[in-house]
């Protein structure tokens, strides 16, 4: 059964995690006013699920238990739930700025792909039908499961086993009949302190020498030796974030002491081999979802410019210089998110598991788009929304009665759009861009799920620039078109569709939704 945001706060009550915030230890998180704006954002998922407008987006049939299912527990079998999945993160995520909740879809899509292919070269079903049994489990409880992969690293120029702290990396200290005991710190995870269980997984590929760091397995949030080290979610309390006193999310350093994982919750421990490809197959979900995420975002930017505008005195189809900024602001927007539609429209069926990974390519240059573009995004707000944004006195001088209503005279602009609601607008753009909130929504967007640096990697391994070299030899007919040693001219693709196309001419693969009434 699916639960609502209220039994999704209720169901934290249940867990009893070692939490730390601002130095002090948190006695309930479900209750913890620090955490409200990241466990409201979260609940949405759980809410919207159970609304029968979004529910074609926002939730799926389970193909392996024929079980309606939260869209983001859901395995992918095909191109359309893929472009679901991407239209269910920006739904979400334009109402909260990130919901968190997509990285659980990213991870158990990633993990079921590789505990595929490591039946696949063994010729058992062992890894699938363990993850399958977790899966269904988590499917019927409808958890939110945090993503444990980054690891603290400790010096990066040296592998996991040549650092002088083992402890930077996760990794396993013992194996017995019963399970796996690990160690270890994992850094940077979203949501940590209001998660129902996290899915540890690597960070990197590995060698053989690293294979006890080469560790997938699934914890609860209060396991025994686990203590989170967390940050606030948002800015709860402070009375000019207008939208991240509401919506947040908190990140949590994870400090794993010889816990205990018992081997149905082990997905892989010490294949080191198979560490690359659950990496770079989470990368390539992570940031395709991401692309929904940062389009949500969008969203908000161009409905606050707009309304800026509008309180301002100014119409943007009668002002060029707005009008161009608004247009550039669609354009980015747009233009990332059409790549995560090309992504899922280009998909292709894991070989091992038979599920559905966005296309690579599309996948990572969408996400390389917003991860450069989101200042741009900001400035551009900036540009439309004039200087008071970060000028304006702070919420309580509204109400001072020796200077409030002279405020109210002079700092209107449009006659129809009382003060209060110009500089609530105005304050809503701060918190958004101008503010700490706006400046972490530029750094997950830049770093979240990868440094750009390792997207033009991906998008260099997979292009297929040998296709493209062909093409000029072939036309330039000087005989060089097959040598197979050319490093240049390896990889190549003959064509993103088959004779026969996709569908039936005319056929729509997305229908529009209800409108979503206010």
């Amino acid at each position: 059964m699916m639960m609502s945001a209220a039994e999704y706060r209720e169901s934290l009550r249940q867990y009893n995690p070692t939490v730390y915030l601002d130095g002090r230890k948190v006695e309930s998180v479900a209750d913890e006013p620090g955490f409200e704006p990241g466990v409201n954002a979260v609940g949405l998922t759980y809410d919207y699920a159970l609304r029968e407008e979004f529910a074609s987006v926002m939730t799926a049939t389970q193909q392996s238990s024929g079980k309606t299912v939260n869209r983001l527990l859901h395995i992918n079998t095909s191109s359309g739930d893929l472009l679901n999945k991407l239209e269910a993160v920006r739904l979400v995520c334009q109402e909260t700025g990130c919901a968190q909740r997509y990285l659980t879809h990213d991870a158990v899509n990633a993990i079921h792909q590789v505990s595929a292919r490591l039946d696949d070269a063994r010729g058992t079903r062992e890894h699938s039908e363990r993850f399958t049994a977790y899966l269904h489990d988590i499917q019927d409880r409808d958890l939110t499961l945090g993503v444990a992969m980054t690891d603290a690293k400790g010096d990066r120029s040296k592998r996991p086993h040549q650092q002088g702290n083992r402890d930077t990396y996760v990794h396993i200290v013992e194996r017995n009949g019963k399970g796996i005991v690990i160690s270890g710190t994992k850094a940077i995870v979203t949501g940590a302190p209001y998660m129902h269980e996290f899915l540890v997984m690597p960070c990197r590929n590995m060698s053989e020498e690293d294979a006890d760091f080469a560790v997938c397995c699934a914890v609860p949030v209060d396991a025994e030796g686990l203590t989170i080290v967390a940050r606030p979610a948002g800015r709860p309390g402070e009375k000019a974030a207008l939208f991240s006193n509401r919506y947040g999310q908190s990140t949590g350093v994870l400090m794993f002491d010889k816990v205990f994982v018992p081997w149905d919750k082990v997905f892989y421990a010490g294949e080191w081999e198979h560490s690359g490809y659950m990496t770079y197959n989470y990368a390539t979900h992570h940031r395709h979802s991401c692309i929904g995420a940062r389009a949500g975002f969008g969203d908000l930017l161009i409905g606050a410019g707009s309304l800026m505008c509008e309180a301002n005195g100014f119409d943007p189809a009668k002002e060029g210089h707005l009008r161009e900024q608004m247009v550039d602001l669609i354009k980015i927007t747009e233009g990332f998110y059409a790549c995560g539609v090309a992504a899922s429209v280009y998909a292709t069926e894991d070989e091992h598991s038979k599920s559905f990974v966005p296309d690579p390519v599309y996948a990572n240059i969408g996400k390389l788009l917003l991860s450069t573009q989101i200042y741009d995004m900001h400035r551009i707000a900036h540009y439309v929304s004039g200087g008071l944004i970060v000028a304006l006195p702070g919420p309580d001088e509204d109400h001072n009665p020796e200077t409030a209503a002279n405020m109210a005279d002079v700092l209107r602009a449009n006659p129809d759009i009382p003060y209060d609601k110009r500089i609530q607008t105005a304050r809503f753009i701060e918190d958004l861009t101008a503010s700490y909130q706006g400046g972490w929504y530029s750094v997950i967007s830049l770093h979240g799920g990868g440094s750009p640096a390792a997207m033009k990697q991906e998008i260099y391994r997979n292009y297929p620039i040998g296709s493209k070299v062909e093409l000029v030899e072939r036309l330039l007919d000087r005989g060089l078109a097959d040598d197979p040693n050319r490093p240049i001219s390896q990889n190549k693709q003959p064509g993103k569709c088959c004779a026969k196309g996709c569908t039936a001419p005319g056929t729509p693969i997305m229908v529009d939704r209800e409108p979503q009434k206010l």
